[in-house]
């Protein structure tokens, strides 16, 4: 009886692990970065990452092509500016300097690839102080 013990608890153990490895595994893969354009730009670690990226949308850099599901601007942040090019739905909400939050990574040109796009309101889900030097920004 203790040989079939032993085989039960190693199986049990061995089952264990691999639903543990799988749930890390999976948990891990949706894990994304949320950055601003200056993190974005000067901390090379994120370089290679995909990452979650926030700023304010050029009012005079956009190009959006709605039927086409795409769109091309300049995503200011305090200091550095980065070019964006998007695929995919574009939000009814998107304009010239709306504030928006990227998923997506930044290519070997220095333009950031997103395929997910959503537009944001500063006051509701973004600290004053951040929303402020956003705005005196040109």
């Amino acid at each position: 009886m203790s040989h079939m013990k032993t085989k039960l608890t190693m199986i049990a153990a061995l089952l264990i692990a691999a639903v543990g490895y799988l749930a890390f595994a999976g948990v891990r893969k949706g894990w994304v970065y949320y950055v601003d354009v200056n993190q974005l730009l000067t901390e090379t670690w994120y370089q290679n990452q995909r990452v979650r990226l926030c700023g304010k949308v050029d009012e005079h850099d956009v190009a959006i092509r709605r039927g086409a599901f795409e769109a091309r601007f300049k995503l200011l942040g305090l200091d550095h500016d980065v070019m964006v090019m998007y695929h995919g739905v574009v939000p009814d909400r998107f304009k010239p300097g709306c504030e928006v939050v990227l998923e997506g990574r930044l290519d070997e040109t220095g333009a950031f690839q997103a395929d997910l796009l959503m537009t944001k309101c500063a006051s509701k889900y973004q600290a004053q102080e951040h929303a402020e030097r956003l705005e005196a920004r040109p």
